[in-house]
């Protein structure tokens, strides 16, 4: 469990200094992968969504916006409970089965071509597991392999940047197999990475265990894992997101829909109760939520949302009215390559220089303008214009925010606990796009006016940008908030704390 105080853990012994040159690449290379393949699994099915729904004769927004929700469901769902997993039974082990099992389901998603949308659904939820696995025990393998300073903070840097690559490479390489052979072979050839990475990272990725989890009996086992109150947990974050994302398609007054969103949020209260009172190991560390923590995933929750709206309707917009093919908007989207590097290799300068409240402001502000750019722009204006403005401002916000909220987290927790300090932050950033979907989707179709026509179609893309420009504006307003905050608890000192990014006072 995390420390009540979150209080950052004292410079020690990198197990990297062990490695070679050679094995210290390639170890980071590998464990980059889980972050560049679980931002590539969303560019892969993004970029060829009409092709992929055109073969399953399915054309209604709210059904093809599954093939993306579905999968952003179970990855933020499953996030912290892997990271539970992965301090107890090792969080190499926990790696290298992730890399396995999305390799099993990325063949069945491609195979699903010769069955229907429904086992492709499937495939998509159950493939999110893989990552669910991947990004918190890499993130913990990391934290775990190198001690607090300015090398941990570049190689965690590096690893935000390959989330934009990896988005943008998927969707490149998705629309070449689609357009110059067959759709499928985009999961098949992910699954064939996948299970490369899995046989590199068995050679490369050092063991790091801190339970001995076999001296336990099973039950006991059990309670570590926290398995009751996680099972509540699951269950409720399943129903609440089914609820949001399934509305848009069959409406709120279908009754199904209001009561799975009512049962959902009672077994979440439910979760919260047993956490609290009943779980001897929480998997959720409520007592570490200090308000500085909460601000900070407040933030990194309404950014998010606010860019998994933006992600899904702009790539719509530059294929249904502007006309462009996959390979072309593939094209088009490659500038966040470059400036999501900038900006990841930018935020591990700043952390040990500026307030994280600037940081998360700063990011939080790119959200915003980037949606706003999407939201007021022409349908016949030039790339060269807002689109290609929004492209080099929006990075900025992905790639100030996470990097930022993960060093935070992983400096303040100890190295024994580094799968829940990565999993709190992961789990935030792909639940909220998943349940942002379904919220501009209820937006969507209550402003299109049934979409008979394109016009009307187009009201309700920018209806949903909108509501993606109030959850930035939101995200702003509380980093705002925070940077108050710490200015009024440290009022003489602008310094932070040079390998944690938080002040002194705010970590007390």
């Amino acid at each position: 469990m995390l420390s009540d105080e979150l209080r950052p853990v004292p410079s020690a012994h990198s197990i990297a200094d062990d490695f070679s040159l050679v094995r210290e690449i390639a170890f980071i290379i590998v464990v980059c992968m889980s972050q560049f393949i679980t931002q590539a699994n969303i560019g892969i099915c993004l970029a060829t969504l009409d092709i992929v729904g055109d073969s399953f004769n399915i054309t209604e927004p709210g059904v093809l916006s599954w093939f993306i929700a579905g999968y952003s469901l179970t990855v933020g769902t499953f996030i912290l409970v892997f990271g539970r997993f992965g301090d107890v039974f090792g969080y190499h082990r926990m790696f290298l089965v992730g890399y396995v099992w999305l390799a099993i389901w990325s063949l069945v998603a491609g195979v699903s071509v010769y069955s229907n949308h429904v086992l492709f659904i499937f495939a998509r939820v159950l493939q999110g597991l893989g990552p669910a696995m991947l990004l918190p025990n890499g993130l913990a393998v990391l934290g775990a392999t190198y001690a607090p300073g300015k090398k941990k903070n570049m190689v965690f840097a590096i690893f935000g940047a390959t989330a934009p690559n990896g988005a943008i490479l998927g969707a490149v390489f998705s629309s070449l197999f689609s357009q110059l052979a067959w759709w499928p072979w985009t999961y098949w050839t992910m699954a064939i990475v996948s299970a490369v990475c899995a046989l590199l990272g068995s050679i490369v990725v050092a063991p790091v265990q801190h339970t001995n989890f076999k001296q336990h009996r099973f039950l006991v086992l059990l309670r570590i894992l926290d398995v009751f109150a996680s099972s509540l947990g699951i269950t409720g974050l399943v129903l609440v997101n089914v609820a949001w994302n399934q509305a848009p398609i069959v409406g709120w007054s279908t009754p199904y829909v209001y009561v799975l969103l009512i049962i959902g949020i009672a077994f979440l209260v439910a979760f919260f109760v047993a956490e609290l009172f009943y779980s001897d190991n929480p998997i959720l560390p409520l007592r570490a939520f200090t308000t500085d923590v909460t601000y900070v995933l407040g933030c990194v929750a309404c950014g998010w949302g606010s860019f998994g709206i933006w992600v899904f309707y702009f790539w719509r917009f530059l294929e249904q009215y502007r006309g462009l093919t996959p390979l072309l908007a593939s094209a088009q989207f490659t500038p966040p390559c470059l400036v999501g590097i900038i900006a990841c290799f930018t935020t591990g300068y700043l952390m040990s220089r500026i307030r994280p409240g600037w940081i998360m402001l700063m990011s939080m502000t790119c959200f915003t303008l980037g949606n706003i750019f999407v939201a007021i722009a022409p349908v016949h204006q030039t790339y060269w214009a807002l689109t290609f403005v929004c492209l080099l401002v929006i990075p900025w916000g992905m790639d100030m925010s996470f990097p930022a909220a993960t060093l935070m987290l992983s400096n303040a927790s100890s190295r024994e606990h580094q799968g829940v300090a990565a999993s709190l932050v992961t789990t935030v950033v792909n639940y909220s796009i998943s349940l942002s979907l379904g919220f501009a989707g209820t937006v969507e179709v209550h402003v299109n006016n049934g979409g008979h026509t394109p016009n009307d179609v187009l009201k309700g893309y920018r209806g949903a940008l909108y509501m993606a420009i109030g959850l930035g504006g939101l995200g702003m307003a509380l980093s705002a908030l925070y940077t108050f905050k710490s200015y009024r608890e440290s009022p003489s000192s602008d310094s932070t704390d040079s390998e944690t990014g938080m002040s002194e006072k705010s970590e007390k």
